[in-house]
């Protein structure tokens, strides 16, 4: 099992299966060398998690389903309801994945722990400026509610995200 430091389990929620968390790991590496700002778990206007969203310099929003095995794919259709959230779509899996499975109207990352590959790129369906700044201000508050909680873990939000 993989140890998480003290400071980041407060940012593991437990969910996650290990594959999951290696996935997670590598698309984040991927958007950081992309300068990308990442985070996982965001919570989006219509009550859905986005396992990863990241926001690029140019205020593009990207967000990445995981995928751990194709059960987990199975058992999950409501994919296309993050596009709305969204400029570019993805799905995230690891490399025994079968690709074929998955839509051809989405982008494809193949990651592990150690990095990911962009395999297929998303097609992009840009966001309405309304939608996009209700979105990034979302993304901008966990992302600093997440720093407050590691400075200061026992402070408790006035409200949730």
């Amino acid at each position: 099992m993989q140890h998480i430091p003290a400071p980041m389990a407060r940012l593991v929620d437990g969910r996650q299966s290990q594959t999951a968390l290696a996935i997670q790991r590598g698309v984040r590496r991927l958007f950081a060398r992309m300068e990308m700002a990442s985070l996982t778990e965001l919570t989006l206007a219509s009550g859905r998690r986005a396992d990863v969203i990241s926001l690029g310099r140019d205020g593009a929003l990207v967000i990445v389903e995981i995928k751990s095995c194709l059960a987990d794919f199975r058992a999950d259709r409501k994919w296309p309801g993050y596009r709305d959230f969204c400029d570019r779509f993805y799905f995230a899996v690891g490399h025994d994945f079968p690709h074929d499975v998955l839509p051809d109207e989405t982008g494809l990352i193949v990651a592990d722990g150690f990095g990911a590959q962009i395999v297929r790129e998303a097609p992009e369906h840009p966001l309405a400026a309304a939608r996009r700044k209700a979105v990034t201000l979302r993304f901008a508050r966990a992302g600093a509610s997440a720093l407050h909680a590691l400075a200061d873990p026992e402070a408790r939000a006035a409200a949730p995200l």
